[in-house]
């Protein structure tokens, strides 16, 4: 077989502007085994023995012919009982759907026969999830499918992104100090991120990038690479934090930060938590105090205790006095009361105000989410007793804990689409990125809907968990690889210069597979569209 595999060209399909695929084709490696593939879906260029896979693990050698070894993922609207299994594309058998027998892989599972039913256009959508990639640049994309959704003549250009130039950001919902601002993250023993700032009542991490995975050492990458495709793919990943915190992160999970799972997110600061509960802690209390690592509230000094006509309590707060009874640095940030580093509340007062307090006053100290409270009483000496907490406080502090939403953790894939992976929309990629800012073109990522950046360039951001399962995979350069989709009215790619000639229609897509690999078995997947997710083709002004 030669060097080139038919990866490299348009079987069956005309082509203007392109030389036909022998003279294209580079001149032989003779170092290369005969029994050899060499795959050209990334830059590493692998070349593969018989029944074994690239170093992706999403290529095979079988029988002299190159295989992907993953399905094609494709979203129905509705999903009849049966359907979530792999099934072939049409005419080709059930045996070679799937995984090829390896050493490398598991053996390829009999897979039933597909109906043929494809109910109606908008009712199908595929994905960019298993169909492969332009490289090395000049291919049109794998998929580009013609539809006819509610009258108006629909193309969705799909393909699998190589992306280096690709992060996640992940929002932490916790009070827990996980390191300063800026610090490394650390995977393995390597720095794949950094964290970022404090958002109201989570932190922010960077995770992955062009620098951790082109940047450092070859280590350092393929660790990078590594985490981001477990990430990714909703998998628990653990990371320490220089200066900070141990900690596990799982996409849709509560992250679990120095081997304790966090439970609640804070309902608002140590403020907001004092203005919102003031009605209901008024005459229950003398004072409140709710400890927060940024803003403590102390009741009486707020402005909702004073609009309440509430006695002073003479309390001196450590740390620096914003505004009336808002207080910043009452302590370190640890991972104790409200995201400071402090066990014992009474350490952050500084003393009393002996001509305003007086015995018997009733103190609250509570956290931001309610998970430590303590009721103290002021003895003849203006000491705070500990004393038991009253059932209709201890009702209230419940509260506070019930308007807690659960902890969790986020994970959004960030990515700029390139020139190369435009290329295999347009010829002229501007055009692309002009009619995405011009809300002409869909951006979906495995048919989640994905924010685009304003700027330059096309700059994509999607949640990994209304993404499809293993959406995500890596080549060994190191980078990632994940779906994209661009769906647009057919006169419009035909105004910014598709690839009209390789419009395909959605029956021939599924009879046929993708244009690049015909002839070669690859499987496909049914899922149904989440709920939570809009029909990628259903968006104004695609259709209005």
């Amino acid at each position: 077989m030669t060097e080139h595999t038919k990866t490299d060209g348009l079987p069956g399909l005309e082509s203007p502007g392109l030389p036909p695929l022998a003279e294209r084709a580079r001149p032989r490696n003779e170092r290369m085994n005969t029994a050899k593939v060499e795959c050209n879906a990334c830059p590493v260029l692998c070349q593969i023995s018989e029944g074994r896979a690239g170093a992706c693990d999403r290529y095979a050698n079988q029988a002299g012919t190159l295989v992907r070894l993953d399905p094609v993922v494709l979203l129905r609207r509705t999903l009849e009982a049966g359907e979530t299994a792999l099934v072939p594309f049409a005419g080709r058998s059930a045996d070679n759907a799937g995984r090829t027998d390896n050493a490398d892989t598991p053996a390829a599972e009999a897979v039933p026969a597909w109906s043929g039913d494809l109910l109606l256009a908008d009712q199908v959508f595929v994905t960019g999830v298993g169909s492969s990639t332009t490289y090395p640049d000049y291919k049109p994309a794998p998929f580009i499918v013609g539809s006819q959704v509610q009258g108006v003549d629909m193309v969705t250009v799909v393909t699998e992104g190589i992306f280096s130039y690709c992060s996640f950001k992940v929002k932490i919902d916790t009070d827990r100090f996980l390191g300063a601002e800026q610090a490394n993250v650390r995977c393995k023993g390597e720095v794949v991120g950094h964290v970022t700032t404090a958002e109201y009542g989570s932190q922010m991490l960077s995770l992955g990038g062009v620098h951790h995975l082109t940047g450092g050492s070859k280590k350092e990458g393929r660790i990078t690479a590594e985490m981001m495709q477990a990430l990714g793919n909703k998998q628990a990943v653990e990371f320490t934090i220089d200066g900070g915190s141990q900690i596990v992160i799982q996409a849709g999970r509560a992250p679990i930060v120095n081997g304790v799972e966090e439970q609640r997110m804070r309902v608002g600061c140590g403020s907001a938590a004092v203005g919102i509960f003031a009605r209901q802690l008024f005459g229950l209390a003398d004072e409140v105090v709710v400890v927060d690592d940024h803003i403590t509230g102390v009741l009486t000094e707020h402005q909702a205790g004073r609009c309440l006509d509430m006695r002073p309590s003479g309390i001196q707060m450590l740390g620096r006095k914003s505004t009336p009874g808002r207080y910043f640095q009452v302590a370190n940030p640890g991972t104790g009361w409200g995201g400071t580093d402090i066990a014992d509340p009474l350490a952050i007062i500084e003393g009393w105000n002996a001509e305003v307090a007086w015995p018997g006053l009733r103190l609250l100290m509570t956290s931001t989410t309610g998970e430590h409270a303590s009721w103290y009483v002021l003895d003849e000496q203006l000491r705070p007793v500990e004393t038991e907490m009253p059932a209709e406080v201890r009702r209230i502090v419940e509260r506070i804990g019930e308007n807690c939403e659960p902890s969790l953790a986020s994970v959004l894939f960030l990515a700029g689409a390139g020139g190369s992976l435009r290329a295999g929309v347009t010829e002229n990629p501007v055009l692309l990125t002009r009619s995405i800012k011009q809300a002409l073109v869909n951006v979906t990522c495995g048919g989640a809907p994905a924010y685009v950046w304003p700027g330059g360039g096309i700059t994509v951001m999607a949640d990994v968990l209304r993404m499809p399962d293993n959406s995500f995979g890596t080549v060994p350069t190191p980078a990632i690889v994940a779906p994209i989709e661009f769906s647009m009215r057919r006169s419009d790619y035909a105004d910014l210069g598709g690839h009209v000639d390789q419009i395909r229609s959605l029956a021939e897509v599924l009879s046929r597979g993708a244009w690049h690999n015909e002839g070669a078995p690859q499987a496909l997947q049914w899922q149904r569209q989440p709920d939570a997710n809009p029909w990628p083709l259903g968006r104004p002004p695609l259709l209005g």
